[in-house]
């Protein structure tokens, strides 16, 4: 098997597990509620990020790998929310060194209440989907959030934490790191202004 091919192989792997762990994350939700989902998701994730060969943890640091900072659950930052629709089209191209341009549209803004506004953009491209990257106060920060913001959804990747026909779930406490975080090949779509918090948001992944 050449290279390229194992690379797709473990890929392809690495997705279809994101896609159970958030299935599971769900049901869970809905069984032992919000911290006991966010505790399987966090346990769960850590151990794919340390053993998964697809992970974006670099081999000569997975030794050392202890898992991710993660603060325990704070239902304080759980929204359910509408999606209010966007005033006018909007395009966002962002170009990628592995998956070339990926383009995405302007859905609309999700309010959550005493911190701020998120855009919710939608893919435009095959397979379609929604994403809602967001980034705060905490960006860049010693022991804070990275600085190019974090993901909250990412449904082309199975990010997604669920809603109703109406609502959409942004629960800040499952805010996680993009691959880029950690391995510098990859390149990833990052927090617009648009969805830049202006407060300080304590919760989800840090930085290891």
């Amino acid at each position: 098997m050449t290279d390229a091919a194992r690379t797709a192989l473990e890929t392809a792997d690495w997705r279809r597990l994101t896609f159970e762990l958030y299935e599971i994350t769900r049901l869970a939700d809905e069984t032992d509620g919000p911290a006991g989902a966010h505790e399987f998701w966090r346990l769960h994730r850590n151990d794919m990020l340390a053993k998964h060969p697809a992970s974006p943890i670099l081999p000569e640091q997975r030794e050392a790998f202890e898992g991710v900072p993660v603060a325990p659950y704070d239902p304080a930052w759980r929204f359910e929310v509408e999606i209010e629709p966007a005033d006018e089209p909007v395009h966002w191209d962002v170009e990628t060194g592995t998956d070339g341009v990926v383009p995405f549209e302007l859905l609309g803004k999700a309010v959550l209440p005493g911190v701020g506004t998120l855009d919710v953009w939608r893919l435009r491209s095959y397979g379609g989907g929604l994403f809602v990257p967001v980034k705060d106060a905490l960006a860049g920060k010693p022991r804070g959030t990275y600085g190019g913001g974090r993901y909250l959804i990412d449904t082309v990747k199975g990010a997604w934490l669920g809603g109703s026909d109406d609502t959409i779930v942004l629960d800040l406490n499952f805010a996680y790191n993009p691959s880029c975080a950690y391995d510098p090949a990859w390149a990833c779509p990052l927090a617009l202004p648009s969805n830049t918090l202006p407060v300080e948001v304590p919760v989800g992944e840090r930085m290891p």
